[in-house]
């Protein structure tokens, strides 16, 4: 995508919208993601759930197979509706990552 396609699509956003592309951005440039972590040695590195051990691999992959937010919240009931959205946001901004980290975890 070309950032004049881009740009067309981003003004055809809602205000509400526009604030989340914004947000979004800007987590990503300062590779901070509200309730995301990444330790060495905790779930092979992987981007997963603050203090947690739940990859967001995992919740896309589930997601692939076929769940939907209500069951993956019921299946694990310490997990908050908000850290599984800043979940499908990172796994968003961080397709390559996630969709290696599910091969790799396929193979193994």
């Amino acid at each position: 995508m070309t950032l004049k396609e881009l740009e067309k699509q981003l003004l055809a956003l809602t205000p509400g919208e526009k604030t989340q592309a914004i947000q979004l951005l800007v987590q990503s440039l300062s590779n901070t993601w509200q309730g995301i972590e990444k330790t060495l040695g905790v779930c092979g590195g992987d981007a997963r759930i603050a203090k947690t051990r739940i990859p967001i691999w995992s919740l896309v992959n589930y997601r692939i197979l076929g769940a939907n937010d209500v069951l993956i919240l019921q299946d694990f009931p310490h997990l908050s509706a908000a850290e599984l959205v800043n979940a499908w946001a990172y796994a968003e901004a961080h397709p390559e990552e996630i969709e290696a980290a599910i091969a790799r975890n396929k193979a193994a």
